[in-house]
Parts: structure tokens; C-alpha cells; sequence
């Protein structure tokens, strides 16, 4: 971290990185006023000179710092520190301190496309609605729910992370500026999101169906080539059932799991707690139906209808239940059923405890003269109303038929389509205006490149020159530069043996530099700056260090000669002992050397006095 400061606020130390985002890098840091540990999220050095992503990156510590609830991670402090850049510039920095959680994400744990045993599937999942229920009433909409926003403890304890694209739900439907993205990850948007319409609390609800779909299954409910693909799904296609791919989940998740997923949102769950409240029935009882109903293939009891045997009188076998006769009017009454006794009264069917349970798969079929209508005048009445409608009929076929057998005198105006244009190498924001202005929705999507510069496009999916309708979803994807390679080990190679290696592993030698080395021959490598197993960008300058064939001959004066004699041997070089007999020193002292200190040929006799 090279433009963020070592000490923020005067309290933060800031340690190693632990975490990037889309917008920012995450850091564990120690608060020296508290005396504990703390994750500290600082915005990108790149993106910190724009102002809009300053003011996304700011309500996110708003929106966050209201929030006090165990499943969520909290936020301490925030702040922003001014810095000089390493081009001398000078700029604003927000960050945000957070809580340290210790432990992985749901995501470590799908690794593998590894489905988690139901029981965890359920608990994980009701630890993310118990905090979106809490967020949600606070006026929260998290729009961001997955894997890797979920964090689990050593103890088991969840704890969602990472509201950095949270809204207010008052201000849902408004976009902070002209060009804002959708937002999310395409495997989890809801389809309102991959639209680019407004965002309710039932959004985060269906992201959260999306994460217990592939907790139950080791795979998300839609997948494909490119997130358009994927978003596509979202909205016009059917989720699968989880048992299509675990055959161990119940039909209750099922449902759960169906209803969590449902394309219009009105037909979802309305909240995190009529969700979570489902969830647990279908797990303790996987025979009822979450939400009240009646599972496929169940057997249920339904009062009788009028003329059914009284309550205690049990049908027997074939029985046929008796639709209600038909009133004054001559239609059967609707609802003579479970109310249709009288109040009151326990032994009239339908009155209160008089209605007598009948199987709801028992045949149901009315008495032969039940609609049978003996008054001539209503009868008469029926006939003409026929007749009538039947001539009405005729007439709006014929007026059909001649409509069709006419040809169109102008055909429906075909949309006019947008061409995707070359947004290579412009910088992100210049390529999403670029994308915005043509009415499309922009997906921004990071991706490693050694050609592109970082924070500069790579391009779009679908690919620049295709014709697409306006409004269409476009993945622009950003360059992060080159992924980070370990630096192999050169030692012993030959010079040019040792630079090929490197230049093998993507990384660029800038510098040969002569080292002393007791074991290496000359000419041979005896290591790299940064050291071998470091992580360095292809872009990083590498240091390569070339033994010459000498070493560094240390002074040996005034030591003893057991001692002197074991550095001669460490270093490879040959001791020569001469005695002299002198009063002027101590036994065994070394009073003199040849060669004196400094650097000698490897192997050399050294001779000692």
C-alpha cells in the first residue's frame, strides 16, 4: 500500500492486506487507543480522485455504521486522511473501520461446487435474514447478498458483511448520478436488478433464495458463459428445484426455495422473517407446506358441504360429497360450506365445531336435479340469453376473420437497435459514460490483464459491433493488471538460465548485480530481490543477483584461532595456521592475517598467525 497512510486518524495502524474489493482494498489494522484489532477498508488509491465513487464509498459508512446486530459486522469509526501520492499529488482517502472477524466465507466452503449438509444450508441461511430483517426495518436494502459477503466464525456464528452498495429504501428507485451501474453479482441479481428497476427488500430476499439454492446444491440456481447470460436467466427463465440436482432435499425446501426465487416480486416472500419462519417449518416438518398450504400428494380434511354426514358420523367408503343446493335464485350458494351452517348451533354442518372432516381427494359430484331449473319463465330466459350471446360470438369471429384476411397497411416499427462501441483501454469511467449515454445497463465486472492497464476496459460482453436492443445488459470488463506470479528459485543456474526462468514466469528482470557467495561458482545466480516465493506483478522490477567468485574476507585479528578457523571453513576458504612465539598477546590469539580483510577468490588459503 504505497498511497495510503501507515497511520490513519492517529490511532489505526495499518497492516497487511487481507482483502480487495470493487472499490476498495481491506486491511487488518490495530487500534492503539482500544488496544485491539480491527479490519480497516480503504478506498482504492485509483479510484479516491473521483468524487462519485468518494460519495458511494461515504454512504456505505453511513449506511453501515446504523447497524448493531450480531449477525452484522460492525463498524467502528470512520474517517478520511489526506495524502501525498508518490506523484506528489495530494488527495482525500475515506476508510472505514470495522470489526475483525475471524473465520471464512460461505464461499470457501462452496469451493469445489461442494453442496453444505442441509441442517448447515438452513442455519447459515437464517443467520443472513435474521440481519436482513434487522437492516431491512432499519430502511436498509443490502443488494449485494453471496457467498462471499458471508462470513462464518470459528464458533459458527454468521455475520453478513459488506453493505458498500446498501440503499436507504426511501431512496431506492433514485441513482446517485446520471450514469449509475446495476449493481450485484450476476449469479445472485434479482431480476428487478438485472433490469435496472428499482430495488425493494424482496431483492435482497431473492439473492438470499439464490445463496440457500447453492448452499443445498453446490452450484447457484443459474449459470452461463458470461454474467449476461446469467442475468438473462434471471429474468426470463424458471429456476430449477434444488432436489433436480441434491436428490436429499426435502420438497418443503423445495418450496421455500421456489417461492424465494419467484420472478415478480409480489409473489415472493414480503419479508426476511415470513421467509425464515418458513424455513424452519420446512425443516422440522417436511410435510407441511411453508406458508400455510397443503404438500403435493398430503392428505387434508375440508368441512363438509351442506347434506355431508354430521360431525361424528364418519363417510364411508366411495362416499360422495353433496354440493350445496341451489337458494331462492337458482344458483348454489357459494361458501355453504364451512360457514354456511347455523351459528350456534354444534350439530348443523358448517356451524361452529359441527363440520364434519371429508377427505379432499373424495369424489365431488352434485345430485342429478341440484341445478335442475322446473320454472318455464326462467328457462325461456336462459334460452334468449344464449341465443343472444351466440349471435354477439358470430359476429366478433367474423369481424376477427375479416381483420386477419386484410393486409397490414403498416407494420409495427421494428426498435431501433444500438451498435456496442470500442471501449478498449478507456478509462472505466470514460467507458461506462461511453456505454450510458447509448441507454444500455452496464454490469462492471474486474478482470485480470497483462495488455491492459489497470483501471483501464478490456472490453464488453457482448463484444463491440454487435446490435443490441436499447436497454440491454452489457458487461464491461475492467482491468486489475496483471495477476501477481511467485518468483521461482534461480539459485545455482547459470546467468542466462536464471533470467529465462523469470522471464518464463511473466516477470522482467531490470537488474544484474554482482554478489559474494562462498558455495556458488561464478557466473551462476545466488538470488533475486524481491526473494524467491514472494508475490510480485508482472510489472515489478526484479533484481538478479550473479555470483562473481569471490568472498568477503572478514578481519580475524584478536580472535581466538578456534574461532577464526571455523569462519575460514563456513566460508569456504582454506586456513593456514602459523605458530609465533610472541609475549605481547594472549595464547592462541590471532595477531595477524594474510590476505588481509576484503574481498578474496573462493577456496583461498588463508594463513593466520
Amino acid at each position: 500500500m504505497t498511497d495510503e497512510p501507515k497511520i490513519l486518524a492517529g490511532r489505526y495502524e495499518v497492516g497487511d492486506l487481507i482483502g480487495r474489493g470493487g472499490m476498495a482494498e481491506v486491511h487488518i489494522g490495530y487500534d492503539t487507543r482500544l488496544g485491539r484489532t480491527v479490519a480497516i477498508k480503504i478506498l482504492r488509491a485509483d479510484l479516491a480522485r473521483d468524487p462519485s465513487f468518494q460519495t458511494r464509498f461515504r454512504r456505505e459508512a453511513q449506511a453501515a455504521a446504523g447497524l448493531n446486530h450480531p449477525a452484522i459486522v460492525a463498524v467502528y469509526d470512520t474517517g478520511e486522511e489526506t495524502v501525498t501520492t508518490e506523484t506528489g499529488q495530494v488527495q482525500t482517502v475515506p476508510f472505514i473501520v470495522m470489526e475483525y472477524v475471524e473465520g471464512h466465507t460461505v464461499r470457501d466452503i462452496l469451493k469445489g461446487d461442494v453442496a453444505a449438509p442441509i441442517d448447515e444450508a438452513v442455519e447459515i441461511t437464517a443467520g443472513v435474514l435474521s440481519a436482513l430483517e434487522y437492516a431491512h426495518h432499519a430502511g436498509l436494502v443490502h443488494r449485494d447478498i453471496k457467498p462471499a459477503n458471508v462470513m462464518l466464525t470459528p464458533t459458527g456464528a454468521v455475520k453478513v458483511m459488506d453493505f458498500g452498495i446498501a440503499r436507504a429504501l426511501a431512496d431506492a428507485g433514485q441513482t446517485m448520478t446520471q450514469t449509475q451501474a446495476v449493481v450485484g453479482t450476476a449469479q445472485y441479481l434479482s431480476p428487478e436488478q438485472a433490469r435496472g428497476e428499482n430495488v425493494d427488500a424482496r431483492s435482497d430476499l431473492y439473492s438470499t433464495g439464490c445463496l440457500l439454492f447453492e448452499l443445498l446444491t453446490g452450484r447457484p440456481p443459474f449459470t452461463g458463459d458470461s454474467p449476461v447470460s446469467v442475468a438473462y436467466q434471471h429474468v426470463r427463465e424458471e429456476a430449477p428445484l434444488p432436489s433436480t440436482f441434491a436428490a436429499d432435499v426435502p420438497p418443503a425446501l423445495d418450496r421455500v426455495v421456489a417461492k424465494a426465487l419467484k420472478k415478480n416480486r409480489d409473489d415472493r416472500y414480503s419479508t426476511a422473517q415470513e421467509f425464515l419462519v418458513d424455513l424452519r417449518a420446512a425443516l422440522g416438518d417436511p410435510t407441511t407446506t411453508p406458508g400455510g398450504g397443503i404438500a403435493p400428494g398430503a392428505t387434508a380434511v375440508m368441512p363438509a358441504a351442506v347434506g355431508a354426514p354430521a360431525a361424528g358420523v364418519a363417510p364411508t367408503t366411495g362416499a360422495t360429497a353433496v354440493l350445496p343446493q341451489p337458494g331462492p335464485s337458482g344458483w348454489a350458494a357459494v361458501g355453504a360450506g364451512a360457514g354456511g351452517g347455523l351459528p350456534g348451533d354444534p350439530s348443523t354442518p358448517g356451524g361452529p365445531g359441527g363440520a364434519a372432516p371429508v377427505p379432499v381427494h373424495a369424489q365431488v359430484a352434485a345430485p342429478e336435479q341440484a341445478l335442475v331449473y322446473d320454472n318455464p319463465t326462467k328457462r325461456r330466459v336462459i334460452q334468449i340469453s344464449i341465443l343472444v350471446g351466440s349471435i354477439l360470438a358470430a359476429g366478433l369471429l367474423i369481424w376477427g376473420l375479416i381483420k386477419i384476411a386484410q393486409p397490414a397497411n403498416e407494420a409495427p416499427p421494428e426498435p431501433t437497435m444500438v451498435i456496442i462501441p470500442r471501449v478498449q483501454n478507456l478509462t472505466e469511467r470514460e467507458a461506462f459514460q461511453k456505454l450510458d449515454e447509448l441507454g444500455l445497463e452496464v454490469v462492471v465486472e474486474e478482470q485480470a490483464s497483462t495488455d491492459v492497464e489497470r483501471g483501464r476496459a478490456i472490453g464488453t460482453d457482448p463484444e463491440e459491433g454487435t446490435e443490441v436492443e436499447p436497454e440491454s445488459l452489457v458487461t464491461l470488463f475492467v482491468s486489475t493488471g496483471p495477476e501477481d506470479v511467485e518468483i521461482p528459485s534461480v539459485r545455482g543456474l547459470l546467468q542466462a538460465e536464471a533470467v529465462k526462468k523469470l522471464e518464463a514466469a511473466g516477470l522482467r528482470v531490470t537488474q544484474i548485480e554482482a554478489a559474494h557467495d562462498p558455495t556458488i561458482e561464478a557466473g551462476r545466480a545466488t538470488g533475486t530481490n524481491p526473494e524467491e516465493g514472494t508475490l510480485a506483478s508482472p510489472e515489478d522490477e526484479i533484481t538478479l543477483y550473479v555470483s562473481d567468485g569471490r568472498v568477503e574476507l572478514p578481519d580475524l585479528r584478536k580472535q581466538q584461532e578456534s574461532q577464526a578457523r571455523q569462519i575460514l571453513v563456513e566460508l569456504g576458504l582454506i586456513p593456514n595456521v602459523v605458530s609465533v612465539e610472541t609475549n605481547d598477546y594472549a595464547p592462541g590469539e590471532v595477531i595477524n592475517q594474510d590476505p588481509l580483510p576484503g574481498l578474496v577468490p573462493q577456496r583461498s588459503t588463508v594463513t593466520i598467525q
